[in-house]
């Protein structure tokens, strides 16, 4: 079993989140050109691998605009128990863990201000290199190196982005063993239930403390 990733999975959703509003034309890019922030409205699936220190982690993605959901291979552990799937609601700042068999929701806060500096265009970025034509998840892609400084940490990817949507399918880290990887990716419609507390389902409420009480 995993325990809830935070700051690791941070990555993924500043990924995603980076994705929901507007036009990002790579395909005219030029060496050393910073991307804007924005890349275009999409929904998609897919089989993300992520690894880190030589430890991998299998996770399906369903994605709209502002809403993420993360069906974990294995269940990752929660101060409630185990759960094996996660939504994020970026559009309410909210991270709900689904527990099955307590069928209850735990909800917890997002702060983007705690997000590692990865995504498409990555916080602190300092330089963007056009390395040329690549290909990532059986797809055509750009291949970028970016350099970031933030948080007065420096770090140098190699990023692979989808040519047709802007998606990121690839990022790799120069400095240390950390990377994600889509195997598989469908650009399609997603349900709206895959984002929305299943009925039948209660939020988790924390007990009032005696301090709190007086």
């Amino acid at each position: 079993m995993q325990r809830v990733p935070s700051r690791a999975w941070a990555v993924l959703l500043y990924l995603l989140a980076d994705h929901f509003f507007g036009p990002f034309p790579y395909a005219d890019a030029e060496p050393n050109l910073t991307p804007p922030s924005a890349t275009p409205l999409v929904e998609f699936s897919g089989s993300l691998i992520k690894r880190v220190d030589g430890r991998r982690t299998d996770v399906q993605v369903f994605a709209k605009p502002g809403r993420i959901r993360l069906e974990y291979k294995y269940a990752v552990k929660t101060e409630l128990g185990y759960s094996s799937i996660e939504i994020i609601r970026l559009d309410r700042h909210e991270s709900w863990f689904l527990l099955a068999q307590r069928r209850t929701v735990l909800s917890v806060p997002i702060s983007l201000e705690d997000v590692l500096p990865i995504g498409p265009s990555l916080p602190g970025e300092q330089t963007r290199q056009l390395l040329g034509d690549a290909t990532a998840a059986g797809r055509r892609a750009t291949l970028f190196e970016v350099q970031v400084d933030y948080n007065g940490r420096r770090e140098r990817y190699y990023q692979w982005v989808d040519f047709d949507t802007g998606v990121v399918l690839k990022l790799v880290s120069q400095d240390r063993d950390w990377s994600i990887e889509y195997h598989r990716i469908r650009f399609s419609p997603q349900p709206d239930m895959y984002f929305e507390e299943p009925v039948g389902y209660t939020r988790w409420v924390p007990p009032v403390s005696r301090k709190d009480k007086s």
